[in-house]
């Protein structure tokens, strides 16, 4: 088990990136619009946005050089691809150029989003896949605190101290690299292949219990299927493909990473302090490691359905307030506050939940391009509604914003009550048969 841990968390460290490029750009978002004077619409869509859209791209196409080349492989170009994003974003001049080495980055953001939980969930045991895969989204909560850390640390460092926000993601790009170069290639994968021998001796490291040539055998008969031509789209793939786009589409419509772009002007809008928004952004930081840590440590126990139902009623009351905040104008730090509740609730729910999930919904040779379909679901959905934000403050307010995200959440907890399975305990084998026979009007797993 430790081996599988030691594997996992190295392959997890894409999900650190993940954060980190994801949060980073919120320190020098202010900045870069003052020095290139771009307007509202310009920033939102193009500088802010374009690592996003970036994600898009690498999560539409991530599912390819993941089969094709496989899951380490395509784990080692994400490294290169973050470093080569951080190196280039920070030496630019210009937005045009800032926003294409973002767009760089973006794409190993997209792909980590399909290869890491693909990766893990394929090497991990059934009773600890849930932890083992919730540590990417462990170390996307990690990069997300570091990234808030870090861009307060270096926010006096000079007049372009952007540079250094953005530059600095290039060092923990090399040592997530080097830590991927040490892991062995996914079992499922080898055996799609044909390469037999590598995965008896990768799965016999995974369980040194298991009946080998069963466990071959019964990877080996999905695999087939992969050879006969089958897609996600077949009809007998219809309820995992609607599962993992409404996970994904609900995942965005909380407003989450509308509100990690734009933490620290958030907190401006509700009245505080330049230096004091970027302290709340580390406190958001801080509450989103806690609780994400929780979610970890549940998900195997309580299962998935049991933290989104926590979760979403957690979105509904903090959403709710936060956009009474904004009405009522109550001021102070009542914005602050409703918002850890907010990223608790997050954490504890889809922020553990999404990944796990959307990796286990699939069979062995449609994982890589159903994850994909999830992870573009959630991307597309992540590109638009941020690059929205800057322009819907200025227009209709931040209150209508976020009260239009807590209806979205009640619609969540629908989906969560009367669709969504329960995953947790069962090999991948299993919920392969399961669920590719139900039909979208028959949804009740066996628990």
């Amino acid at each position: 088990m430790n081996k599988i841990f030691a594997w996992s968390i190295s392959a997890a460290l894409a999900g650190f990136l993940f954060g980190f490029d994801t949060v980073v750009i919120s320190g020098a978002d202010k900045q870069l619009q003052e020095l290139w004077g771009t307007s509202d619409a310009f920033h939102g869509s193009i500088v802010m946005a374009m690592a996003l859209w970036g994600t898009v791209v690498g999560a539409i196409l991530g599912g390819i050089p993941t089969n094709k080349l496989g899951r380490k492989n395509t784990l080692l170009i994400i490294g290169v691809l973050y470093f080569i994003s951080a190196l280039g974003s920070a030496l630019v001049n210009d937005p045009i150029s800032f926003a294409a080495f973002r767009f760089i980055g973006g794409l190993g953001v997209g792909a980590s989003t399909i290869a890491a939980p693909t990766y893990v969930s394929e090497i991990a045991p059934p009773d600890k896949r849930g932890r083992l895969v919730a540590l990417y989204q462990f170390n996307i909560v990690l990069g997300i605190l570091i990234a808030y850390l870090s861009n307060y640390l270096l926010s006096n460092v000079g007049e372009e101290s952007w540079r250094w926000m953005v530059g600095v993601e290039a060092i923990p790009a090399v040592i997530y690299t080097l830590f991927v170069f040490f892991i062995p290639r996914s079992p499922r994968w080898l055996i799609s292949k044909s390469r037999l021998t590598e995965a008896r001796k990768v799965l016999q490291q995974v369980n040194p219990e298991i009946d080998l040539e069963t466990k071959m055998q019964e990877i080996n008969q999905q695999s087939e299927k992969k050879r006969s031509g089958q897609s996600i789209f077949m009809k007998k793939y219809r309820f995992p493909l609607i599962l993992a786009f409404l996970v994904a589409f609900f995942n965005q419509l909380s407003g989450i990473n509308a509100f990690l772009y734009y933490a620290p002007r958030i907190f401006e809008e509700a009245g505080l302090e330049v230096s004091t928004a970027l302290l709340s952004s580390i406190g958001i930081g801080v509450v989103n490691l806690i609780f994400t840590l929780l979610g970890v440590f549940l998900i195997d126990k309580l299962g998935r359905k049991q933290l989104m139902y926590i979760g979403s009623i957690g979105y509904i009351i903090s959403l709710t307030l936060v956009a009474m905040a904004f009405f009522l104008n109550w001021g102070g730090l009542s914005v602050p506050i409703f918002l850890f509740l907010f990223i608790a609730a997050h954490a504890i729910g889809q922020g553990a939940v999404i990944w796990v999930f959307i990796s286990e919904v699939f069979p062995n040779h449609l994982r890589a391009s159903g994850q994909a379909f999830g992870s573009s679901t959630h991307w597309v959905l992540a590109a638009i509604v941020p690059s929205l934000i800057p322009v819907l403050f200025s227009t209709i307010g931040a209150g209508y914003v976020f009260a239009f995200f807590a209806f979205m959440m009640v619609l969540q907890l629908v989906f969560v009550i009367f669709m969504m399975p329960e995953t947790k305990g069962k090999t991948l084998e299993e919920l392969s048969e399961e669920l590719s026979l139900k039909d979208a009007d028959n949804i009740t797993l066996k628990n």
